[in-house]
């Protein structure tokens, strides 16, 4: 039982690392939630002997919620409007204005 468990809490300690760094918000505390629960049921069961890889991934899975919670309350995601970009798109239509009325001028 132990060692499925320790295995369960190593699987899900990667997954932690890896939604962790990937921007996926809350969505990260699933598996940091799972990991820190399997690293505390598997430090219940050990030993003092066995004790090490549990505390390990106990305390990865911890500075894992630490920046997941840290980066979604400091990082504010923002859309900042393009203006040169508005510019250009308004010069090009007023072009293409142009240049249908020299073509129909033409005709």
């Amino acid at each position: 039982m132990r060692k499925a468990i320790l295995v369960l809490a190593y699987i899900m300690t990667a997954l932690a690392l890896v939604f962790s760094i990937v921007p996926m918000d809350t969505l990260a505390f699933l598996p940091i939630g799972i990991a820190l629960l399997c690293s505390l049921v598997v430090l219940k069961k050990s030993t003092d002997s066995n004790r090490k890889i549990p505390k390990i991934l106990l305390t990865i899975s911890v500075l894992c919620s630490i920046y997941v919670l840290g980066k979604m309350l400091l990082i504010k995601d923002e859309v900042a409007k393009d203006v040169q970009f508005e510019q250009h798109k308004v010069q090009e239509n007023k072009a293409a204005k142009k240049e249908l009325e020299e073509i129909e001028g033409l005709e």
